[in-house]
C-alpha cells in the first residue's frame, strides 16, 4: 500500500480516532496529528487519544426506542473502534452505555498504535494544513487551538460560533454516606442499582438552591456573552431559570423510592453514576458547573449523603467552537471553499460523544473511498448517521444553527403503519423509526464502495 498517499487527520479525539480506524481498515495510510502533550488544553487531563473530558456516558444503548441507541447499533455494524472499545470498557449504567474513561482511552490508543497503517504524530498544526496534504480531516473538537481556528475563519469568511461547555464533578465513592444515599436506577432499569441517589426534602432543596444562586461563579471576560449549549447547561444556569427547574431536570425524584424512608417521597434527588471500572469514582449526573472550586465543595456538601464528599475532580468550564456547517460543508463533509479539507466531530456542529464519533466514522469512509478512487454514497437520511449528517450539512437552518444531538426529529417522519394505515404513536413509532433505519443502514453497508465489516471488527 506504499503507493497510496496518506490521509492526514488533525485531532485525536473520538471523531479523529474513529476516522483513522476506518481509513486504516480500508487499506489507506493515516497520519493522525494530536497536539497534546506538546500543547495542552484547559479541559484535558491526559495525553491519551479519545479522552473523555465531560461525562463517561455514551447515553442510552436502547437501539429499538432511542435515537442515540440506534447510532450505537449502526456504529457497531460499521465496525466502529469507538463502540468496540466502549463495549469492552463498559461499567454499570442502567440502560445506558457508560465506560471506565481511562481504560477506554487506553484501549483506543493501543489499537491505533498497533495498526501498521496508522502513524501518530504529536504536535500542533498552527494554521491551514500544507498544500501537499491533499486529503485532510479536521476533527479538533470544541478545543480547537486558536491559530488553526483563526485560519479556518479567515478561509471561510465566517465567524466561528462558540458556547461554553461545562464539566461535572467526580466524587470518591467511599466518601458517600450510605446511611442517607442508596443504590437504584430510575424505574429500576438496567440492573436496578446502577446509580447512587441522594434525597432532599423541600427545605433542604430550598437551602441548596439559595446557596447555588448566591455562589461565586467563574468569570469569562474574553468570551463573556457566548451562548451555552442547551443540552449541557451549568447547574446554576438551570437554577436561574426558575426555582423548580432542577426538580424537572437532573434532580427530578420520579421513579425512585428511598429504602431508608420508603413512605416519604423525596422532593428532589441528586444522582451519581459510576465513572470507572473499579467502581471507586462516581460523577454527579447533570451537575456540570461554572462555580468556583471552593464554592463547589461547600455547596455540593449540602446535598444529603455528600456532606463528607471528597472530590476526585471538581467541575469546570471551557469554550466550545464549531462551524456553521450547513453553510460551509458539502454532503460529504468537505469544506466548499477548500474541498481537500473535511470536518468531523463537534467542530462540525454535532453534539455528544456518539454523534461526534459517528461523524468521524462517516468522514473516514468518505476519505477512504475518495483515496481509492471509489464513490461512497452518504448514509440514507432514514438512518441515524444519515439524518445527523444531513442536518449538519444542509438540513439545519444556517442562520440559527446550533450543535445538535441525534434525535428522531431529524429522521423523515413515520406517521402511519404502511400496512394498516393507522397512526403510529409513542414507543411503537420509535420502534418503526429504528426498524426502518436498521434495514436501510444494512442495505447501505452492503452496497458500499468499501468492504462490509467482518466478524473481527464486531467483537467486543
Amino acid at each position: 500500500m506504499s503507493d497510496i498517499r496518506p490521509v492526514h487527520i488533525i485531532g485525536g479525539g473520538l471523531a479523529g480516532s474513529e476516522a483513522a480506524w476506518q481509513l486504516a481498515r480500508a487499506g489507506v495510510p493515516v497520519v493522525l496529528h494530536e497536539m497534546r502533550p506538546v500543547r495542552r488544553t484547559d479541559a484535558h487531563q491526559t495525553d491519551g487519544l479519545a479522552e473523555l473530558v465531560c461525562s463517561n456516558s455514551f447515553r442510552s444503548d436502547d437501539d429499538d426506542h432511542n435515537a442515540v441507541g440506534l447510532l450505537h447499533w449502526e456504529m457497531r455494524r460499521a465496525g466502529s473502534l469507538i463502540l468496540r472499545c466502549a463495549d469492552a470498557c463498559a461499567v454499570p449504567a442502567g440502560g445506558a452505555l457508560a465506560v471506565d474513561r481511562e481504560g477506554f482511552s487506553r484501549a483506543v490508543q493501543a489499537e491505533l498504535e498497533a495498526h501498521p497503517l496508522v502513524t501518530i504524530e504529536r504536535g500542533e498544526v498552527t494554521g491551514l494544513p500544507p498544500e501537499d496534504w491533499d486529503s485532510v480531516i479536521i476533527a479538533t473538537g470544541p478545543l480547537t487551538s486558536a491559530p488553526l481556528a483563526e485560519a479556518i475563519a479567515a478561509l471561510t469568511g465566517e465567524d466561528s460560533l462558540a458556547f461554553f461547555d461545562a464539566i461535572a464533578p467526580i466524587v470518591y465513592k467511599d466518601s458517600i454516606d450510605f446511611d442517607t444515599a442508596w443504590f437504584q436506577s430510575r424505574y429500576d432499569k438496567g440492573t436496578g442499582t446502577d446509580y447512587i441517589n441522594c434525597p432532599m426534602s423541600r427545605e433542604q432543596y430550598d437551602a441548596f438552591l439559595d446557596a447555588l444562586l448566591a455562589a461565586e461563579k467563574t468569570e469569562f471576560k474574553e468570551w463573556e456573552g457566548t451562548p451555552y449549549f442547551e443540552g449541557c447547561l451549568p447547574i446554576e444556569v438551570m437554577a436561574e431559570r426558575g426555582r423548580q427547574t432542577l426538580t424537572y431536570g437532573p434532580m427530578k425524584p420520579i421513579g425512585l423510592t428511598n429504602p431508608h424512608d420508603p413512605t416519604v417521597k423525596p422532593y428532589a434527588v441528586v444522582q451519581l453514576r459510576q465513572d470507572n471500572a473499579l467502581g471507586t469514582l462516581y460523577n454527579m449526573v447533570g451537575f456540570q458547573t461554572k462555580l468556583k472550586w471552593g464554592e463547589q465543595k461547600q455547596i455540593f456538601r449540602m446535598i444529603p449523603g455528600l456532606q463528607n464528599a471528597e472530590f476526585a475532580r471538581l467541575g469546570g468550564i471551557h469554550r466550545n467552537t464549531f462551524l456553521n456547517s450547513p453553510r460551509l460543508l458539502d454532503e460529504r463533509q468537505r469544506l466548499k471553499a477548500m474541498p481537500r479539507l473535511r470536518f468531523a466531530g463537534q467542530i462540525s456542529g454535532c453534539e455528544g460523544y456518539v454523534e461526534s464519533a459517528s461523524m468521524g466514522l462517516v468522514a473516514g469512509r468518505f476519505a477512504a473511498a475518495e483515496r481509492l478512487g471509489l464513490e461512497q454514497a452518504p448514509p440514507p437520511p432514514t438512518t441515524g448517521m444519515g439524518a445527523l449528517l444531513g442536518h449538519i450539512t444542509g438540513g439545519a437552518e444556517a442562520d440559527t444553527f446550533q450543535p445538535m444531538n441525534v434525535n428522531f426529529g431529524l429522521l423523515p417522519d413515520i406517521l402511519r403503519n404502511p400496512d394498516t394505515g393507522k397512526k403510529i404513536k409513542g414507543r411503537d413509532r420509535k420502534a418503526a423509526y429504528t426498524a426502518r433505519a436498521k434495514k436501510d443502514f444494512t442495505d447501505w453497508l452492503a452496497a458500499s464502495a468499501l468492504p462490509v465489516p467482518g466478524d473481527d471488527t464486531q467483537a467486543a
